[in-house]
């Protein structure tokens, strides 16, 4: 699906009212960690997606888009916004997020953002205030940091976390809760598995690929995870986020999150690159808060300490590289690839 958030906005409200069963939307994956799929949705499983998603809300309303409508976060906003006959206001047609709010209308009002977009959002007051006057801000695409949590928290921001992707028709368990309909499991290894009407119908050309993840009615995420006492969908990394070095294997997205704790650290991802001695060599990509004039700025012993205080020693990064600002793909999620070849110049 291409063109516009318009035009995908019109191609949704004629593909919504077809009188006959239409052809599946066609969604390509991001490809942050690798090369993207043409993903099959059909329109059954979008309406499941959009109804459940208001259920859990509390009722229809009005979306800002501030996301691609290409991807599945965005075209998301805007189909919801078909299915409840209201008109989505669109961040680019608007000087920034405060003045997009501002034209806002609907009595419910909602936004769709990645982890890493909020974060910069609150660090404004102006844009903090605008947030609060939204029903709810969905948060997607990345684990939300307790941090982060807590950050919204202290502005008045209500954020849901959501958990999906594109094969569920985006977000399809909200702070740890499964929507309506969606059946959450995990597999032997803890491995997620969703199920439910949000399924996709398989990838685009891939029949081969498809049945590698479409399992007896189940769709086998790439993503390990666990279930706490009362249920809840603790998201505990991408298996291919797992990093060997020196034959100990270290959650990226654990040490990262450590990382992000940090007083003097506003954004950090962790990535693993090739290295001669350990096999493959764990580097912290960090960034700090501004201004850094009246500050130390952490040094890589420092920060592992930092992870040692927390996690094991082994764990902790070995190389630190440090950014203006962490890379990012066009649908708002972190650009891996990127990272990786910003560490093998290094930069």
């Amino acid at each position: 699906m291409r063109g516009t958030s318009r035009e995908i906005l019109d191609l949704l409200r004629d593909w919504n009212g077809a009188a006959t069963d239409p052809e599946p939307l066609v969604i390509e994956t991001s490809g942050s960690t690798g090369a993207s799929k043409r993903v099959l949705l059909s329109r059954r499983a979008m309406r499941a997606s959009a109804t459940a998603t208001y259920t859990r809300l509390g009722g229809p309303g009005q979306w800002l888009l501030n996301l691609p409508g290409s991807y599945v976060a965005g075209a998301q906003v805007l189909f919801r916004s078909v299915l409840a006959g209201t008109e989505p206001v669109f961040l680019e047609e608007h000087e920034d997020l405060v003045a997009a709010a501002a034209a806002m209308t609907g009595e419910r009002r909602y936004l769709s953002l990645v982890p890493t977009q909020l974060t910069r959002m609150l660090r404004s007051p102006a844009e903090a205030e605008a947030l609060r006057g939204f029903d709810a801000v969905l948060v997607g695409g990345a684990a939300v940091e307790d941090s982060l949590r807590a950050a919204a928290s202290r502005a008045g921001v209500r954020i849901v976390a959501t958990y999906g992707m594109s094969e569920t028709c985006g977000g399809c368990v909200y702070d740890g809760v499964a929507l309506d309909g969606v059946a959450v499991a995990l597999g032997d290894d803890g491995r997620i598995r969703i199920g439910g009407p949000v399924l996709f119908d398989g990838y685009d050309g891939r029949p081969d690929v498809t049945a590698t993840v479409l399992v007896d009615g189940w769709f086998l995420t790439s993503d390990y995870g666990r279930l706490d006492d009362d249920g809840r969908l603790q998201v505990l990394g991408r298996m291919d986020d797992v990093v060997i070095s020196g034959g100990v294997k270290v959650p990226t997205q654990a040490v990262a999150a450590r990382l992000r704790d940090h007083p003097e650290i506003a954004q950090a991802e962790v990535v693993g690159v090739f290295d001669a001695e350990w096999g493959q060599r764990v580097v912290a990509v960090v960034v700090s808060p501004e201004p850094l004039v009246a500050r130390k700025v952490p040094g890589l012993g420092d920060l592992r300490n930092w992870v040692s205080q927390a996690l094991p020693r082994e764990w902790a990064p070995k190389q630190l590289v440090r950014v203006t600002e962490i890379p990012l793909l066009p649908n708002g999620k972190v650009d891996r690839m990127e990272l990786e070849r910003t560490v093998r110049r290094g930069r």
